[in-house]
């Protein structure tokens, strides 16, 4: 995870204040980020069931939808709103 953050700042600070350019990479960055965060919940909840672990399985369970949803929402941005404007400088 803090090779994913590290990038992040990378992109920050390589790409100009207020442009497009870095809001792209600001958004893959953090889609980087969604899915490395739902592969490991998701290996969290197989774990979690092969223990049989009922409980826990039903908690950690829900964070893999929570993330797989906060990147279907960065793609709708990105798709609807940031790469569209970006390559139409």
């Amino acid at each position: 995870m803090e090779g994913r953050t590290k990038q992040g700042e990378s992109i920050v600070e390589e790409t100009e204040d207020n442009t497009l350019t870095r809001d792209v990479g600001i958004i893959m960055a953090a889609q980087k980020v969604e899915h490395y965060e739902i592969v490991t919940y998701g290996g969290q909840v197989s774990l979690a069931e092969t223990m049989g672990l009922t409980e826990a399985t039903a908690i950690l369970s829900q964070t893999p939808v929570e993330e797989k949803e906060t990147d279907v929402r960065l793609t709708e941005i990105a798709k609807n709103h940031i790469n569209w404007a970006a390559t139409n400088l």
